[in-house]
């Protein structure tokens, strides 16, 4: 049976991600990892990169099957993005 985490609130997961990465990682991963992703577990601090984010995430969660991580891109504002073309920009 697979292990289910519940998030007491919602964003906090976030939350704490986004300020692990801001205060103790930024500094130490974008020098030289910019592109890569970044599986990050807020409680401990540790994190796991990847050329993927589910490589990233995979690696993080062989380590240390028992926790959520929150991802990242090194040095972009988002780990992924939605978008795309509409249908008249991509014909005319």
């Amino acid at each position: 049976m697979a292990y289910q985490h519940t998030i007491p609130k919602p964003g906090k997961l976030s939350e704490a991600g986004k300020r692990v990465y801001k205060e103790k990682l930024q500094a130490i991963l974008e020098p030289d990892h910019i592109g890569e992703f970044v599986a990050i577990e807020p409680d401990s601090g540790r994190y796991f990169l990847g050329d993927t984010g589910a490589n990233a995430l995979i690696t993080a969660q062989d380590a240390m099957p028992n926790s959520l991580f929150y991802l990242a891109r090194v040095g972009y504002p988002a780990a992924n993005k939605i978008g795309g073309r509409s249908l008249k920009t991509r014909l005319g």
